[in-house]
Order: structure tokens, then sequence, then C-alpha cells
């Protein structure tokens, strides 16, 4: 196990910038995911973490040795692939100890730790398979387990579950997190899905555009957003948001341009007449209240423990979660409270969390 350090990691492609000076710190046994959209730059900084890209400019240590300029196989790291990268004429046995044959180990030892980690994942009854005879759940098992025979001091993962179905990948999650606390490992684990980066890992780092949104602990992002990406990026569904101008800071409420009225509770200092982005989650709106907003219902979807509703409010499209069971249809008109203490406030021009 060991820590990891990226410092200032920049990466071109010609004259093409990808990533823009990426600093982070990764503590020794800590899960560390790498989200954000299609082409942010997660999976190029993992590739060069793992000696697969070049790197332009900066430093990346494991364990405090500077790796920039060595290869892949003396970083003493392991990578599980998205498309698992088995060899199908291997057995799941020979597929699990081959990085340690032809690191030149003796039989005993590769048995002894592949017998472990086949033990750790379940994979005992399935080691004289092929990978052709292996569902994609046990697939990503033998690669996970190739990795673990290494004992690496870093685990890489890059969109290890995207190839399941939605049901496999939620068992998955849940596998790769108890391997995690069992192993007490280094993981740095990229994928575009916030559901996976929320409920795995200790750590988030939020790309986009090749650029560090914010880095914290998932709960952190998700009640503290530093602007309106990460906002409206971490969060299932996502934060709705409001363009509007504060009322009276003394008495605030948001003034939308359609002419409907958000009172609130509090107010960034010095936001009276001053135009904002108001963000509020789906779960912080609730059915009625005195001071309501009206609303227009225009999509009703159940999911069975909650149903999403999205509605109109001054022509803008909102999601309101209801936990509750309710009788709702398209064109109802409802009335809508928001849990104001829980909004957030973001400058319009800047899309920087504000403070209130």
């Amino acid at each position: 196990m060991s820590g990891l350090s990226i410092r200032n990691v920049k990466k071109s492609f010609g004259t093409v910038d990808i990533i823009h000076g990426v600093d982070v710190e990764i503590a020794d046994g800590e899960f560390t995911i790498l989200v954000g959209p299609s082409g942010c730059g997660k999976s190029t900084l993992l590739r060069m973490i793992a000696g697969l890209e070049d790197i332009t400019a900066g430093q990346i240590s494991i364990d405090g040795r500077v790796v920039n300029n060595l290869q892949p196989k003396d970083r003493d790291i392991a990578m599980v692939f998205q498309n698992y990268a088995l060899y199908p004429q291997m057995t799941v046995s020979q597929n699990m100890g081959f990085a340690l044959e032809l690191a030149g180990a003796k039989r005993p030892e590769i048995d002894k730790k592949v017998g472990e980690a086949a033990a750790i994942l379940g994979l005992q009854p399935l080691l004289d398979r092929k990978p052709a005879q292996l569902s994609g759940g046990q697939r990503q098992r033998v690669a996970m387990g190739r990795a673990i025979v290494r004992d690496p001091k870093v685990f890489l993962f890059d969109e290890p579950l995207s190839n399941l179905d939605a049901k496999l990948r939620v068992k998955m999650r849940a596998e790769i997190k108890a391997l995690h606390q069992r192993l007490k490992t280094t993981i740095v684990y990229v994928t575009h899905d916030q559901i996976e980066a929320m409920t795995m890992a200790d750590k988030i780092v939020v790309l986009h555009g090749g650029r560090v949104e914010q880095i914290g602990s998932p709960l952190e992002l998700y009640d503290r957003p530093r602007n309106i990406f990460v906002a409206g990026f971490l969060g299932s569904p996502a934060m709705n948001f409001l363009e509007g101008t504060i009322e009276d800071a003394g008495n605030p409420a948001l003034s939308l341009p359609g002419g409907s009225r958000v009172p609130l509770s509090r107010a960034p200092v010095n936001s009276a007449n001053r135009p904002m982005t108001l963000g509020i989650r789906p779960e912080d709106i609730s059915f009625g209240g005195e001071n309501g907003v009206d609303a227009v219902v225009k999509v009703v979807e159940p999911t069975g423990s909650e149903t999403h509703v999205a509605v109109d409010l001054d022509g803008r499209e909102l999601t309101w979660v209801v936990r509750e069971r309710v009788e709702l249809a398209p064109e109802q008109q409802v009335k809508l409270s928001f849990e104001t203490s829980k909004v957030h406030f973001f400058d319009r021009q800047t899309q920087q969390r504000l403070n209130a």
C-alpha cells in the first residue's frame, strides 16, 4: 500500500491541451474516485498514473518515488480495465497467476497467492474454467483477482463496471467497496457514474474540461458544492436551478423573470437586487405550504419507493421527488414549497458558490 501524489500534471496532444495542471494528494489506503463527464480527462489522468500515457509537465509520485520516467511494469501498480483484458485460452487460475509467472515467481508461491485471492473473491469453484464460460461479473472478479495477487502499491480501476447490467453493477459496487475495506489498499477509480462515486469513494475528485473543479468527501461535495457544475453533476436526480434576483436581503425572496416569487429564510450578504442562481435539490421540495409557489405538473414517473415529478415553474422545468404516495396528473396545478434552509446560492456570472 502507498500514497499517491499528483502535482501540476499537464497533458497535451500536439497543440491541444487535455489536462490543465491537476493537483491531487491521495493518502495511503484511500479510495479515491475521479469522476466527470465524457472527455473531462479522467481516463487520460489514470493512464498517466499507470505510465500508459506520457506526462507533458508536472510530477507523479508513488510512495514518495517520482515515477514520471518509469515503465508501467516498474511502477508497482495494478490496473483493472473496462473490458477485463483476460486471456481467452487460459483458465481463471492461469489468468490470475500469469503476471507472477512472468516475474519469475515459483509455482508454490503462485498457487498460494492465487488461492488467497480466489478465496477473497469467491472464485474457488471457477479456477479451472476459461473466460468464455464466465458471466460478466465473474470475469470482472477474475480481473480484480489478477491485480490482487501482485500485491501492488496502488490499484487503478478504469470504468470497470460500465459493461455490466444495472443490477450487477450495484452488486459489484458493494463487492469492490468490501474488498477495499478488507485489503486497505490505495485505489484510484475512474467513472462517469456519479452514483458509483457517491457510494464507493472516501474522496471524490470532480474533473471538468481537464481541470479539477472540487475535491472532497462525497457528502461534503453534495452538501457544499463549490460551483454550479459540481452542484449539477452530483446527485440523482440532479439539482434544480432557478435564475432570478434577490428582492430584499432583510426579508429575502428570489424574484423570477415570469413574476413568481420564492420566499427565502436567508440570503448571501449584500445580495439585494443582485442577479443570482438558486439551487435546490429535488428532495428538498415539498407539496403545498402557506408560501407555496404555483407550478404545473408535466410528467409523473413512479419508481416504487418514490415518485419523480417534472413540473413547470415560471417557464422552468424542475424535478421534484415525492417520497409519499400521491395522485398527480399532467397539467395539474400544484403549490410547491422549498426547504429554504437547504438552498444553494451561486453567482450568476462566475457560477461560484456564495455563502449565506
